[in-house]
């Protein structure tokens, strides 16, 4: 018998800026149209979308016997990149779907959660909107939580996916911004009548296992952070001037802990980064390999890499 029967991958994965080529007039995403700043066309489009499929379709492969049933993704634009993605050649074979909102953020990025469908039920899904203020008081237009109630197998399961407010403007200036965004989860979770309820909360959080947001949720005691052992000076998800971080994690609930029949337990923590994800050489080599750097199109994947836990349903 296979070790790996009954593994599955539940994986996250911020797919830098994943833009179809029409501009929207209702958001700030003309850099990614033929005519902006990046000349985003279909060829680069179709390039993007291959390299997606490709990597999301082989996350976790060995740890598990299929490719990932449940993907948290970030930095996508809409329905159509997702469409995309799912028709691409790498995936077109499995049978996944997505849970997809737009959301109120000013270019046009959301989060979406694509799911496998012969192992993954979606029960409900609604946006939680966070609701922060910049410095004039006005509603900061950012990211909504992705909420998913479903089953995994037989097991019922609630999914967060977040993408929460950049450091763009620093990082202690728009903390207050990330634990709002951990606070708006706790209140939710307050709110469910489900005692112990099984909790994955996955995206790019825009901070480490360590920062004051997400110590906020690990003070509920809900929860374990598996990611937390994988940021090391060496390693982690994204590397921003020679210095790597673990803003993309997955936080799973105690009852991924235990053993009975028809739950599923926890098994491992993983960056997904194998050498087609990296730079190559040069100074950069061992980093994402990223589809553009300022303005500069490199061809790349992500800046990111993909992260994940793999869970083995107990029979």
């Amino acid at each position: 018998m296979s070790i790996l029967k009954d593994h599955y991958t539940v994986a996250f994965y911020n797919l830098e800026n994943f833009f179809d080529t029409k501009n929207d007039p209702h958001t700030l995403d003309d850099d990614f149209t033929p005519e902006g700043r990046k000349v985003w066309n279909d060829r680069k489009f179709g390039k993007k979308v291959k390299k997606m499929a490709k990597a999301i379709s082989q996350i976790g492969l060995e740890d598990s016997e299929t490719a990932p049933i449940l993907v948290g993704i970030a930095e996508v634009e809409n329905k159509n990149v997702i469409n995309a993605l799912l028709g691409s050649k790498a995936m077109r074979d499995e049978d996944y779907y997505y849970v997809h909102f737009d959301s109120p953020d000013e270019r046009g990025i959301d989060t979406a959660l694509i799911y496998h469908r012969e192992h993954f039920e979606v029960l409900e899904a609604e946006i939680i909107p966070l609701l922060i203020e910049d410095e004039d008081g006005d509603r900061d237009m950012t990211r909504d939580i992705l909420y998913v109630h479903g089953q995994l197998h037989n097991e019922e399961v609630h999914v967060f996916v977040n993408h929460w407010p950049s450091r763009r403007a620093g990082s202690d200036e728009t903390q207050h911004k990330r634990i709002k965004a951990a606070e708006t989860i706790i209140g939710k979770l307050n709110i469910m009548t489900e005692k112990n309820p099984n909790c994955i909360i996955m995206g790019d959080f825009n901070d480490d296992p360590n920062s004051e947001s997400i110590q906020k949720l690990m003070e509920t005691g809900l929860f374990i952070n598996p990611m937390q052992k994988l940021l090391s000076p060496n390693s982690g998800s994204a590397n921003y001037k020679g210095e790597w971080s673990l803003f993309d994690q997955i936080l799973i609930s105690h009852s991924f802990l235990n053993y009975e029949n028809g739950t599923h337990s926890f098994k491992k923590a993983n960056i997904f980064s194998p050498k087609f994800l990296k730079e190559w050489k040069g100074k950069y080599k061992g980093n994402p390999f990223r589809t553009f750097v300022g303005k500069k199109y490199l061809g790349g994947y992500s800046d990111h890499f993909p992260v994940y836990v793999v869970l083995k349903e107990n029979k």
